[in-house]
């Protein structure tokens, strides 16, 4: 499948989701549904890039990008709370807060891995219903087949059937000419004969 440069926009667009979701406070259900409103809209988002990814990438390829996504995105966001760990309020136990802004990175990148496997499902599903339907339409036509071949195999039995019989009757009127001609011409050696025999006779007298 060729590749056009602006399919790459859907994981930068996927880099920056998962890069903004750094800017959200960790405790989701402490901060009111408004905050989590926003993190369900981010997985909705990034659930699509990964649907679009798997239309223009490809399953294989685009799951690669979508990892080399996630872990550049880990590593900047690693990098940014390292440097701006007081704005992001991890000044005690810093590597337990990391591992946590990782880990949200990595389910966003999920819910990528989850659009372009639902995506799939469905091309697969759709290319097995169009076999499906590709083979029924083979076996009845393949029936239909069967059924002209057998009709054509009967006719044709027939045929041979009958020029055989009106073979046998041609031979058997040959058969009976014959018959009647060597009889006839047996009649007449036997006239013949006689004929003979009787100016042989009146010869001799």
């Amino acid at each position: 499948m060729k590749r056009k440069n602006v399919y790459y926009l859907t994981p930068a667009l996927l880099a920056v989701i998962i890069f903004a979701s750094n800017f959200l406070s960790t405790d989701l259900f402490k901060a009111g549904y408004q905050n989590f409103s926003v993190w369900f809209v981010l997985s909705v988002f990034s659930f699509a890039c990964g649907w679009l990814m798997n239309k223009t990438l490809g399953y294989v390829h685009g799951g690669k990008v979508v990892f080399a996504v996630i872990v550049a995105s880990s590593f900047i966001s690693v990098v940014l709370i390292s440097f701006f760990n007081e704005y992001f309020g991890v000044n005690n136990l810093i590597a337990e807060n990391m591992v946590l802004y990782i880990l949200r990175n990595i389910t966003l990148g999920a819910m990528a891995f989850f659009g372009m496997a639902v995506c799939e499902v469905i091309h697969y599903q759709r290319e097995h219903r169009q076999l499906n339907s590709t083979v029924n339409t083979y076996e009845k036509t393949i029936e239909v087949a069967q059924k002209e071949a057998k009709i054509i195999f009967e006719e044709a039995k027939l045929k041979s059937e009958k020029m055989i019989y009106e073979a046998q009757k041609n031979l058997q009127s040959i058969l009976d000419i014959k018959n009647q001609i060597e009889s006839r011409i047996k009649e007449f050696i036997a006239a013949e004969k006689d004929l003979i025999n009787k100016h042989e006779k009146e010869e001799d007298e």
